[in-house]
């Protein structure tokens, strides 16, 4: 079992079952939140073709379930690989940088985009929306060593997978909240702008004060403004 500790949640014990690709091919938009849903009861322990047996068996016995063959509905196991991208053919569109569920690739708009290969879930999600199909995938080739059960992917690179993840949601959200706070400036602005009178009132207003000044000044036996 990858985490023995008693005091992780449910959720964290099935989410330290699963590779971390985040590949989507669960159903679910990340591994957590296929986790999420194996410890509701709304998703079977068979929907995850990258952690295929390892995984399967794993959460059998974490949740005291049956083994079962891995779900063809949701894929096959394949051997790890990774996107690679033909740089010759890249036209810097940010499509896939705005793909990478752990921000693997790298590049501006407009400039060459490349993939930092040890960083890559193999996950395909920057394949559908590359224009001009530069992407590819690669075989990885097994790891010297994996501390993990999966044979393809050490734990190291599961939990670092995690972490660059959780990372980009936060980036993503704070993004959101700056733009929604803009949004929220500019409509106070513009109420503002609808809600000031207008400057003719703004003009009598200001030659009435001048007035009540003058009168006051004058009941006072002040001096008078000079004509």
């Amino acid at each position: 079992m990858p985490f023995a500790a008693n005091h992780l949640t449910l959720v964290e014990r099935i989410d330290a079952w699963l590779p971390q690709t985040q590949c989507t091919r669960c159903g679910y938009p990340r591994c957590r939140a296929y986790a999420e849903a194996i410890a509701g009861g709304t998703a079977d322990i068979n929907q995850c073709p990258p952690g295929g047996k390892p995984t399967i068996a794993g959460l059998a016995t974490l949740l005291n379930k049956a083994p079962r063959p891995l779900n063809p509905v949701h894929g096959r196991h394949e051997p790890r690989r990774r996107a690679v991208i033909d740089e010759s053919r890249c036209i810097g569109c940010r499509k896939c940088l705005d793909a990478c569920p752990v921000d693997a690739i790298v590049g501006a708009h407009k400039w060459m985009h490349t993939v930092i290969a040890a960083q890559c879930t193999g996950c395909e999600l920057c394949l559908p929306p590359c224009p001009v199909d530069c992407i590819d995938l690669a075989p990885a080739g097994a790891p010297a060593a994996s501390d993990g059960p999966w044979p393809d992917y050490p734990r190291r690179e599961t939990d670092a997978w995690r972490t660059r993840t959780e990372a980009r949601l936060a980036r993503l959200a704070g993004h959101t909240q700056k733009r929604a706070r803009r949004r929220d400036a500019s409509k106070r602005a513009d109420t503002s702008v609808r809600d000031a009178p207008p400057p003719e009132q703004i003009r009598t207003e200001i030659q009435a004060a001048i007035e009540r000044v003058k009168r006051r000044r004058a009941s006072a036996g002040g001096p008078s403004e000079q004509k």
